[in-house]
């Protein structure tokens, strides 16, 4: 305390110097003019000029309801103020945890919490390498957490720093299926009485693989038994009737999306967007993956259908063309999966200049943390476009106090200082890693040969 104190002094005792020089040089040394100078450039209240330091930073591994969830906390030299982050990255989950505490645990202590832009920048390139999911993953909880600590310094929701709200709430998205056209309809009627307006619609999990039974390379003992098969087009075809099912039945009253996962060939996924687009999608997701983005282009010049892309994108050269070329119309990165909230900003900001709104990814295997910091972004940012929602579990909110909740298809922050949301970690650590499932991503077509999500 006497060391904060000394300079706090030093501080103030510069501030005087240097506002006197200026005074002096204005012939107000020692009127009441100068006196009003200092006054009126008094430190704010809650800054003091103290520099607040990093002494850990950690991560925590929980799984409260089987989904492996990385989050990062950034201790202070305060008492009490710490910040928490989201650097969920749950196929590879223990390597983001190593990448935390071994080399960015070492990296940020003694750092000052303020300079966010600096820390981002220098941690970024510090393992020369870069752009990987599990170093951007560990990168972005001590992002977050550091917005979360400056916000409870300001006494103010992330929100507000980052430029106050532009709507009272976040509009969302939430998925109906089954593994039937019925099922489907019966599962958006459930979540339109709920209130949501925004309804993604699949049939089955993605690929609509559960329509392809005992197939030809499993006969041949090829493959593991986990591995899912896709038909082409029976997914097609499947896609496009629960389009037209539930055009007839809910008519405009709902917009309706759906994710196609990268699962077809690119000129499969033109066919089918075309054939989709008499029923209005509020938009198609992830029709190509990464090593096809050549392919938006024909895409564009061929349907009016809406895009959305960016998932699995982590490089900024995967996004800033197709952005700036106008061949996406909402923007889907993961904001864990990018290096946190400062470059999630840059990324919203670039897309205003271009007509491309967000949506943000945020599936159950982003923590509520993730959850928490997309909100927040789409509370401030003008170009907001639509949020994917989860169905918060009761344990979630006792292991994350203040997760945000959603009513009518809205999502709404704690509006406390910082995130809004903390983690209880005696209760965390009731709920262990799980062992990660390697068969949900697999999925292989009629021979055999592996289809990339």
């Amino acid at each position: 305390m006497k060391n904060v104190e000394n300079q706090l002094n030093r501080r103030n005792a510069l501030k005087t110097l240097g506002l006197g020089s200026t005074a002096g040089v204005l012939g107000l040394l020692g009127s009441s003019k100068a006196h009003a100078a200092i006054k009126d450039v008094s430190t704010p209240s809650y800054e003091k000029g103290i520099q607040v330091k990093i002494t850990k930073v950690r991560a925590i591994l929980t799984a409260p309801y089987g989904t492996n969830l990385v989050i990062v906390k950034v201790e202070t030299d305060q008492a009490g103020l710490h910040g928490i982050g989201c650097a969920t990255f749950t196929q590879r989950a223990h390597t983001v945890v190593s990448a935390i505490e071994e080399y960015l645990d070492p990296f940020c202590k003694g750092k000052n919490v303020a300079n966010i832009e600096d820390m981002w920048q220098t941690a970024y390139q510090s393992s020369y390498w870069r752009n990987g999911p599990v170093l951007n993953n560990a990168l972005s909880g001590v992002d977050q957490a550091l917005w979360d600590i400056k916000g409870k310094m300001a006494g103010m929701p992330v929100y507000d720093l980052l430029g106050g709200k532009t709507r009272f709430a976040v509009d969302t998205y939430t998925h109906a299926s089954g593994k039937s056209t019925g099922e489907v309809m019966d599962d958006v009627e459930k979540y339109k009485e709920q209130g949501y307006r925004n309804i993604r619609i699949q049939l089955g999990g993605y690929g609509s693989t559960h329509l392809t039974n005992n197939p030809d390379w499993k006969q041949g003992g090829f493959g593991n038994a986990g591995d899912n098969t896709m038909d082409p087009q029976v997914y097609k075809r499947g896609t496009i009737e629960i389009f037209k099912k539930a055009r007839e039945r809910f008519g405009d009253k709902i917009e309706l999306l759906h994710d196609m996962h990268e699962r077809l060939q690119p000129m499969d996924a033109i066919d089918m967007i075309k054939k989709v687009e008499e029923y209005r999608p509020f938009f198609i997701e992830d029709p190509f993956s990464p090593e096809n983005i050549g392919w938006f282009k024909m895409l564009r010049e061929q349907t009016s259908v809406p895009i959305a892309m960016g998932e699995l994108l982590n490089n900024p050269h995967e996004w800033l063309e197709p952005m700036s070329s106008r061949l996406y119309d909402y923007i889907r990165i993961h904001i864990s999966q990018i290096g946190g909230i400062t470059p999630a900003m840059k990324v919203a900001r670039l897309g205003e200049w271009f007509n491309v709104r967000t949506a943000w990814h945020g599936p159950g295997d982003t923590s509520p943390v993730g959850h928490a910091a997309n909100a927040h972004i789409d509370l401030a940012i003008w170009n907001f476009g639509i949020q994917e929602a989860q169905h918060f579990k009761e344990l979630t909110y006792e292991v994350f106090p203040g997760t945000p909740t959603v009513k009518n298809g809205y999502m709404h922050v704690n509006e406390a200082p910082g995130l809004g949301i903390d983690i209880n970690e005696k209760l965390a650590k009731r709920y262990p890693p799980v062992k990660y499932n390697y068969n949900w991503t697999q999925v292989r077509g009629k021979d055999g040969t592996p289809i990339r999500p």
